[in-house]
């Protein structure tokens, strides 16, 4: 399976090295305001790929708080729910106890 994935990793990398390759042109990106940015295609791709996965990540932040917290709480019920059932575990090996002994 090591092997396999090593293949395909090294495929992936020969196809898109070669689509560097290929698109080398320069290419010039419009924005508001008449300002401009040249530069290679490939290197325009590969920044605003990388943008776009930071602003993904960035976006995943507070569902992965909100996650780790209900786990938090979700362990900690867990945990009073095995000491509970600890102590009714214990109390059923337990002997009864005599209510009082009378003479």
């Amino acid at each position: 399976m090591k092997i396999l994935f090593r293949i395909v990793a090294a495929i992936l990398f020969i196809v898109f090295f070669g689509f560097a390759l290929k698109n080398t042109q320069e290419v010039a990106l419009r924005f508001f305001f008449d300002y401009e940015i040249r530069g290679p295609l490939v290197l325009l791709l590969l920044a605003f790929f990388a943008a776009g996965a930071a602003l993904g990540i960035l976006a995943m932040i507070p569902t992965l708080f909100r996650h780790r917290r209900d786990l938090s709480r979700h362990r900690k019920t867990i945990s009073a729910m095995e000491q509970e059932r600890e102590a009714q575990r214990l109390a059923r090996v337990q002997p009864p106890q005599p209510d009082s002994v009378s003479k």
